[in-house]
């Protein structure tokens, strides 16, 4: 480190001395801070361990999917056979998919469903799961970190969503209305409440957040606020839409342009559900939304 702040501070003289030409503009003054913005490298996994942690991509969530990472700090290459991730908060393992060679010194994620039916009301401590991993005649099982709660997240929302089902189902109307026509118009998204029949709790739709390419007129977000009870009437709940934006690059990259967050309370809870559009839906707002834009 002498010998680095040495070196250094004898540039930075060299530089104060031999001035810059006449037609040269200023120059930035060095520092060493710019020698420590340097990307630091990658360190890759712990010499002689396998670890493990979860991850999730927004293309993983559309696939309804996560990922377990192993990284293989051994001094050769794995071969899994089986992997399999346990956590309490799942009733049966989730089997990995995709099982191919992982390098030494490398890591390979691995997919994994995500479960239909999680276990609802489990309390755990941070980041319970473990992935069984079956290599060259070895099993081992290897605590998995989960940084992002993924799994917790996904356990919430998931186990909310089947809460919700039991008292109603909310879906979009395919249809997607429009005030005039062309450049300007105004477009009508339909959220359709279905109650179940089954007397119970009081769900309250909130909010519904936009996206991308769609959003309120005249707001951030809608909010509807609108009462359903699942021995009551079917409720149409009308959300007037605009385009969030009018450019060709936002319909190019619009995969999450048709997926809504709709937060909502049902008795003493409340949390955040993604709702999407069924493809004729989606077009149809897609559609809309080019047309109010005067793309076409």
């Amino acid at each position: 480190m002498g010998n680095l702040v040495g070196v250094v501070a004898a540039a930075l003289v060299l530089t104060a001395c031999a001035g810059s030409p006449p037609t040269a503009g200023p120059e930035p003054s060095p520092s060493i801070s710019t020698l420590t913005a340097l990307p630091m490298p990658d360190m890759g996994p712990p010499p002689g361990k396998l670890v493990a942690d979860l991850r999730q991509s927004s293309r993983d969530s559309a696939l309804g999917r996560f990922q377990v990472w192993i990284g293989n700090g051994l001094r050769h290459q794995i071969n899994p056979t089986s992997i399999r991730y346990l956590d309490p908060r799942l009733r049966v393992p989730i089997p990995g998919e995709q099982l191919r060679t992982n390098p030494s010194d490398a890591e390979r994620g691995y997919p994994l469903a995500l479960p239909a039916r999680p276990r609802c009301g489990v309390r755990t401590g941070a980041a319970p799961g473990r992935v069984a991993m079956t290599f060259d005649g070895r099993r081992v099982s290897i605590p998995v970190e989960d940084e992002a709660d993924v799994v917790a997240r996904y356990v919430a929302s998931r186990c909310l969503e089947l809460a919700v089902s039991r008292v109603a189902d909310l879906s979009f109307a395919d249809d997607v209305p429009v005030d005039g026509s062309g450049e300007g118009s105004v477009g009508t998204l339909v959220l359709v409440a279905r109650p179940t029949g089954r007397p119970g709790e009081l769900l309250t739709i909130e909010t519904v957040g936009g996206t991308p390419v769609l959003t309120a007129k005249g707001s951030e977000v809608w909010r509807p606020r609108a009462e359903v009870r699942g021995d009551g009437p079917v409720q149409r709940i009308r959300l007037p839409v605009v385009p969030n934006r009018c450019d060709d690059h936002v319909f190019l990259e619009s995969g999450g342009a048709t997926a809504f967050i709709v937060h909502l309370r049902l008795g003493r809870r409340s949390g955040d559900l993604l709702l999407r559009m069924s493809d004729e839906g989606a077009a149809n707002a897609i559609r809309f939304a080019r047309d109010s834009c005067g793309l076409g």
